[in-house]
């Protein structure tokens, strides 16, 4: 079993709201690695960060890819650093990974600047732009296609992507 197609990308890029979509359209399920994370914590994600920091965070995070993976049968997102570990992106060989992209600008416009996302506390524009450029090369290199989704609509970010995939 593997997924119809796996979302990568910054925060706001639209992972979650266009892969609804899309699950909706495919008729399969929907599923979002942070909010299996949440689930088998039991507390939100700023509070993993807040009680057991983001290292602890991120083990989750690779179990938590590594059983969507071999489990999801649907279209699934993965959370926005899900790609800096290594073992995460080698798992997503083979699969269909769409990249969502997005600049800083719509970024800010879809999340805010901070609110329940733990790493954007601190000067929330300058981190994401640093969290953008960080990780914009590794959604690059897990993609096997990148759709762009500045100034788009999550109903045309899904049509454009719903050609590119194997059913």
């Amino acid at each position: 079993m593997a997924p119809v197609c796996v979302l990568v990308g910054a925060p706001g890029s639209g992972k979650t709201t266009v892969g609804r979509l899309l699950a909706a359209e495919l008729g399969v399920e929907f599923r979002d690695t942070d909010l299996d994370i949440e689930r088998l914590a039991g507390k939100p994600i700023p509070e993993i960060f807040i009680d057991e920091g983001e290292a602890h965070f991120r083990t989750l995070e690779r179990a938590a890819v590594a059983a969507a993976l071999a489990s999801c049968a649907g279209v699934l997102a993965l959370g926005g650093g899900a790609v800096l570990a290594e073992d995460s992106r080698a798992a997503l060989i083979g699969h269909t990974v769409v990249h969502l992209s997005v600049q800083l600008p719509d970024a800010v416009k879809r999340i805010g600047l901070g609110a329940g996302r733990p790493l954007l506390a601190i000067n929330p524009r300058a981190t994401l732009k640093h969290l953008m450029d960080q990780r914009r090369p590794l959604y690059t290199e897990v993609a096997t296609a990148t759709v762009v989704t500045d100034g788009r609509t999550p109903e045309d970010i899904a049509a454009e992507i719903l050609p590119l995939l194997k059913r």
